[in-house]
């Protein structure tokens, strides 16, 4: 799939999950270009690396700061940009393909996709968690250096 044909289904994705998640009309084109901008981080590390932990972790971390930078001008909760752009990344094909083999007793193979998924939500929970801890030490260091001033 193309680069273009992956933004415009990552978007549609993203902004869909906005609708319903009842994020505010005007928001959804953000929540949009939110989810767009991690996947095709997450696409882009994948191809490269091959590791798709690594490549969900930047991902994710991506929607993380690109949400912050929504919130901050919009004015608006993070969570509203971060919850429908994180959509893209979750590994709901893998946890499906777990569960598959489990109906199937084939429990080699379940274990495999479930561990794989298991890490992969690991690697999304992280890089939302390590954006929002260097936001925040972002933010604190400049309202320190204003309050000298």
């Amino acid at each position: 799939m193309t680069w273009v044909t992956q933004g415009i289904l990552s978007f549609l994705a993203a902004a869909g999950f906005g609708i319903i998640f009842n994020a505010p009309r005007r928001m959804l084109f953000y929540c949009g270009f939110v989810g767009m901008t991690g996947w095709l981080i997450y696409s882009t590390f994948n191809q490269y690396s091959g590791d798709p932990m690594q490549a969900s972790f930047l991902g994710a971390f991506t929607v993380a700061i690109v949400a912050h930078l929504f919130a901050k001008r919009f004015k608006m909760p993070m969570i509203i940009f971060s919850v429908a752009g994180i959509i893209p990344l979750v590994p709901g094909g893998m946890a499906y393909n777990a569960m598959r083999h489990i109906v199937e007793n084939d429990y080699t193979t379940s274990i495999s996709y479930a561990s794989r998924a298991f890490m992969v939500s690991g690697a999304i929970a992280m890089g939302l968690v390590f954006a929002e801890v260097i936001i925040q030490l972002f933010f604190q260091s400049t309202m320190r250096r204003k309050k000298k001033k």
